[in-house]
């Protein structure tokens, strides 16, 4: 039987114990089930590099054998990177029960073994949400609740661009979860700026986010935060394209019966067609923009503390 059940990398630890920013991030988004290779690779070195220009420490998570991670060590990151499993929340247990080799750490997972671990920012791609149909499935991503549970800044990109986004944001607001936009008023969908949907708070700074965070700790308000930052302009994509990419590989999914977590690699791989590959530096570009801005965050709330 395995001892150990969390673990936490040393550098991220005695970040943590100093006082000194951190920045969680996910390992879905740098594996198979979010970007081919090199170009995963990649997008981990450069979402490394702005975290630490902005004088945060990046804290990847993870399952290795059966351990779950806050900070994977540098000789344990080609393991990650080639990880076929994913984890959610609900998985941990189990993949600790099974000593499972390795695992890649969705939303979900990586929001609540940040907040184990101490580590108020997170910063990510694009978040689950209320999937189209779900009056009916009852398909909704355990990634609101989670962000809704943990005291935790999620940054985002928005939600995934073929989820049902007004849902999305109604579904938080039942949640209580302060939805915010990164100087914009509108909800972005992922590889665009407006998703159609607006939101009802705007933040200009990572300042404003920790007063934010602040004032719902001393007021007692529960939970986290997500912050909605639109992907960079120059590297937005089309939207006709994107949604015609949408409703195709969506159609394909029902048709072959791929529900749940199985339906984002089939759209990825639509939208990637679709955009003749442009759609992996748009990958790029928002998640290292979402660590930039979340990296501003942590130094701005470790700067209150």
């Amino acid at each position: 039987m395995l001892q150990t059940i969390f673990r936490v990398g040393d550098e991220v630890a005695s970040a943590v114990a100093d006082g000194v920013p951190v920045v969680a991030m996910e390992s879905t988004i740098y594996s198979a089930f979010g970007l081919p290779e090199p170009a995963n690779l990649e997008c981990l070195e450069r979402c490394d590099a702005v975290i630490r220009a902005a004088g945060a420490v990046p804290a990847m998570t993870a399952v290795l054998d059966g351990v779950a991670v806050v900070g994977i060590a540098a000789d344990e990151v080609e393991r990650v990177l080639g990880g076929t499993t994913k984890i959610a929340a609900r998985d941990l247990g189990h993949a600790h029960a099974t000593a499972l080799d390795v695992g890649v750490t969705t939303v979900s997972a990586s929001v609540t073994l940040a907040a184990r671990a101490g580590v108020a920012v997170f910063a990510t791609g694009g978040i689950g949400g209320v999937h189209r149909g779900a009056a009916e499935s009852g398909d909704v991503s355990h990634d609101l609740l989670a962000i809704a549970r943990h005291p935790v800044v999620t940054v985002s990109a928005g939600a995934k661009a073929f989820l049902d986004l007004p849902r999305t944001l109604e579904e938080f607001e039942t949640l209580g979860v302060p939805v915010v936009g990164w100087n914009t008023d509108r909800f972005p969908a992922f590889y665009t700026r407006d998703s159609g949907s607006p939101v009802t708070m705007t933040v200009r700074s990572g300042d404003e986010v920790a007063a934010l965070v602040a004032a719902n700790a001393e007021l007692g308000h529960p939970g986290g935060v997500l912050v909605a930052n639109p992907i960079p302009e120059t590297d937005e994509l089309d939207s006709d394209r994107i949604n015609t990419a949408i409703a195709a590989a969506l159609a394909e999914a029902e048709a072959t019966g791929v529900q749940g977590p199985g339906v984002t690699p089939v759209v990825l791989a639509a939208i990637a067609a679709a955009t003749d590959g442009e759609s992996v530096p748009a990958n790029l570009a928002l998640a290292e923009n979402n660590a930039r801005v979340g990296a501003e965050i942590a130094v701005a709330m470790a700067a209150r503390s």
